[in-house]
């Protein structure tokens, strides 16, 4: 951990490796913005639009939809299986869980005929308004119970015991992004070129109310995507799944939290909630291990960890530099369809960093609970 206090607030870093100037120069522009107080840094750090991946930032009455990204409440999902590994040693096993998995699971929208229901949300849980309601009702209710492409992922994964858990990389799909796009229209613009809103108008009012919308419609849409994998392996295997050791952590997020006797809106962009004893989860590639961890609550990290691995280089970089051949032998050891190899080179192991680096360098914020390993993997392509 390190702590660079800027002009303008505390900046504290768990990092393996050194920043990149493009990384340091965004994450300085941030620490100069109005109202920020506090930026932890994640060792997952990387370029994105606006803020950073792997950044939480605390403010006190401003709202930076930037520092959350457009997919809200992207998160992670996972749950043990009855079932050891020798269930997917045979091919065919393999072969028919890939597809299941497509059929079941869509990249992109259910037909209208074959629509999971969305699940009744609280009362005080709606959208803030009639446009919004009409994407929902457009795409929304199609989406639901969909992946996604890009680096969302379900993955069949074995622990040290050999025990099989499922875990699922999704969020709100299309509609975090028209939240965000719909309210854009009333942000205004920082000196230092973060697009704000204040927490207390009626934009940033209606703002959080469709972030909260968003975190609870991504939750069960991960929620059902498990329910659909864990019938496949009842369906075909008769294996059930351990209710009890379901976990769910969301990691594009803003929420209202008290750290150091204050209130203040914690961003979280590719970050997870850490508090102490909180379980959480940290994928790492589609071809290395991901782990279920527990919260230390560090407070200087804002009570956070990162999200995964992180990308070590850029989608456009990754389909450049790496091989074909390098891409399969990576994934020797993992199932996976590999007719989509060329669609996935930006997915490739060695386009992310290496995630026992990034778990090193995060001692301090989680505890390592369970260590997961690959077996199958499967991934939105279009």
């Amino acid at each position: 951990m390190r702590n660079e206090t800027s002009k303008k607030c505390p900046l504290y870093q768990w990092i393996p490796d050194s920043l990149s100037h493009e990384v340091r120069e965004v994450i300085d522009r941030l620490a100069q913005t109005e109202d920020v107080q506090h930026i932890a840094i994640m060792p997952d750090v990387h370029l994105a639009n606006e803020a950073c991946i792997g950044t939480v930032i605390a403010t006190e009455s401003l709202l930076l939809p930037g520092a959350i990204g457009s997919d809200i409440g992207c998160g992670m999902a996972a749950i043990q299986l009855r079932a050891g590994e020798d269930l997917l040693k045979d091919p065919r096993n393999s072969d028919l869980m890939l597809k299941e998995l497509r059929k079941k699971i869509p990249t992109m929208r259910h037909c209208r005929d074959n629509m999971i229901p969305v699940p009744e949300f609280p009362h005080q849980a709606h959208l803030s308004c009639l446009e919004l309601d009409k994407s929902y009702e457009r795409d929304g209710k199609l989406e639901f119970g969909t992946l996604g492409t890009g680096n969302h992922f379900l993955e069949i994964q074995v622990d040290e015991p050999g025990n099989l858990w499922l875990m699922v990389h999704s969020g709100s799909r299309g509609m975090g992004n028209f939240i965000r796009t719909h309210h854009l229209k009333s942000i205004r613009k920082t000196k230092t070129g973060f697009q704000v809103l204040d927490a207390k108008a009626l934009e940033g009012r209606a703002f959080l109310q469709d972030v909260q919308w968003a975190l609870l419609y991504a939750q069960a849409n991960r929620e059902a995507i498990i329910q659909a994998v864990c019938q496949i392996f009842l369906e075909f295997f008769g294996v059930e799944t351990c209710p009890e050791s379901y976990r769910d952590c969301h990691h594009n997020s803003v929420v209202q939290e008290t750290h150091f006797g204050k209130d203040f809106w914690v961003h979280r962009k590719g970050a997870v909630r850490a508090h102490k004893g909180l379980p959480g989860i940290i994928p790492g590639s589609m071809g290395t291990a991901s782990y279920l961890t527990i919260g230390r609550g560090c407070p200087e990290a804002l009570c956070s960890s990162s999200h995964g691995a992180g990308r070590k280089l850029s989608r456009t970089e990754a389909r450049r530099r790496i091989s074909q051949n390098a891409f399969q032998k990576s994934m020797e050891h993992v199932w996976f369809e590999r007719r989509f190899i060329s669609k996935l080179l930006d997915e490739a192991p060695q386009a992310y960093k290496d995630i026992q680096a990034v778990m090193r360098a995060q001692k301090d914020l989680v505890k390592i609970e369970t260590r997961l390993r690959p077996l199958l993997n499967s991934k939105g392509v279009i």
